[in-house]
């Protein structure tokens, strides 16, 4: 099964908005490109699902832009797989999946609520640190690799 590639946003440092990207670079070394966490060590990219932030949106009351997560990538068609280990094929990239991403503080900020709805069944997302870099372009093909076929 696979999914592709609805979106792609960075932040230049801690509390900066979300800037949306139709393409970025990858690498192993600074994560994505212009996004401050890429060196942290297992969290380097966040990955937000779409039929979970659809599930946030309906507990909500209403749609919620993607951004509102602080997510890197959104990605639509494919199930969040809700477990560490496995790996996440983007076009020619490759992620591996180092855990949940846990909603903070800065959720609430955002919006009240929201932490609360984000934090059943992974609904916020994985981490990702890069195995192999390359660009993402939005419309990118992802498809989720077991941990025995990711090397």
């Amino acid at each position: 099964m696979s999914g592709r590639l609805l979106g792609i946003a960075v932040k230049a440092r801690t509390r900066a908005p979300m800037s949306m990207r139709s393409q970025a670079a990858l690498d192993p070394v600074h994560g994505l490109d212009g996004d401050w966490r890429g060196t942290l060590d297992g969290r380097q990219v966040s990955v937000l699902f779409e039929e979970d932030w659809a599930r946030v949106c309906a507990d909500a009351g209403g749609r919620l832009a993607w951004t509102l997560r602080r997510a890197n990538l959104y990605v639509g068609g494919l199930s969040n797989p809700r477990a560490s280990g496995g790996c996440l094929s983007i076009g020619d990239a490759l992620l591996a999946i180092t855990g949940e991403t846990e909603p903070c503080s800065r959720m609430e900020q955002e919006r009240p609520g929201l932490r609360r709805l984000l934090d059943p069944e992974w609904r916020g997302g994985v981490t990702c640190r890069v195995l192999r870099g390359g660009t993402l372009r939005l419309g990118d093909r992802v498809q989720f690799v077991p941990e025995e076929g990711a090397a």
